[in-house]
């Protein structure tokens, strides 16, 4: 027997203890794909993993309103199975906007809690729930403590949890680093769109960033806003990927 094979068993148990101490779950979750192979290749399992916390932020000038973010987790809420619970501490969804990315409002279950512990007990207790496809959450601050908490609760009902990290002030951004329990981590901004060869105005784009994936690489995206089924698409120049990923080298070297 060699030593390698000794020091196997010790690997795997530390392995599993850290494991538990983050509150993973051992058994195989299912995977939501966003159908474009450059993002999904990112992911581990090759989509969003379900029965897990998400954590969505908008970037640059929409860091305190979160409107591409917003649409950004609607789309993906919309390709789930089941009813939507948004939870918000501000009357500000424009319901029309998240139709337009394939989330109905018949879908969609709305509540107005009035403080940021409010929105978590909301959070925690539609995950726990296990009927509902998505529980989407728009929070300030999100300690360890507390997406441990959703992250559980997701897990224990395979319900997908998307936390949009929503401030009021542009100083309070600096929390999203902090370290949570989120399975991914994603900032939107919003690009030009693309010049009509007539008057008016072309689809929606975004630059996506994939902040962090546990186990897998972060990365970024120039992307087409979702259609009206929630999926998002590369702009037709981007699409061979080469161009993407050039373009992603340019923004790492800005």
């Amino acid at each position: 027997m060699t030593a390698e094979t000794h020091k196997k068993p010790g690997l795997e148990t530390l392995r599993a203890a850290i494991s538990r101490l983050e509150g993973h779950s051992d058994r195989r979750r299912k995977m939501l794909p966003f159908g474009v192979r450059e993002i999904d290749g990112r992911l581990p399992g090759g989509g969003l993993a379900l029965g897990a916390l998400h954590e969505v932020a908008g970037g640059g000038n929409d860091a305190l309103h979160s409107a591409a973010a917003g649409q950004f987790c609607a789309g993906i809420a919309a390709r789930t199975r089941g009813k939507v619970l948004w939870i918000v501490t501000r009357q500000d969804v424009f319901a029309p906007s998240l139709k337009q990315v394939g989330l109905s409002a018949r879908r969609t279950i709305f509540v107005e809690a009035s403080s940021d512990v409010d929105v978590l007990a909301c959070f925690e207790e539609g995950l726990r729930h296990g009927g509902l496809g998505a529980v989407v959450a728009e929070v300030a601050r999100l300690s360890m403590t507390a997406s441990r908490r959703l992250q559980l609760a997701a897990e224990t009902s395979g319900s997908l949890g998307i936390a949009i990290r929503r401030w009021r002030r542009q100083t309070d951004a600096a929390d999203f680093g902090q370290p949570t329990a989120s399975v991914t981590r994603w900032r939107v901004s919003v690009l030009p769109s693309a010049p009509l060869p007539v008057p008016g105005v072309g689809r929606p784009r975004w630059l996506l960033e994939l902040i962090r994936a546990r186990a897998g690489e972060c990365a970024d995206f120039e992307v087409e806003a979702c259609d009206g089924k929630g999926r998002l698409t590369f702009p037709a120049a981007l699409a061979d990927g080469s161009d993407q990923e050039a373009a992603g080298q340019r923004r790492a070297r800005a």
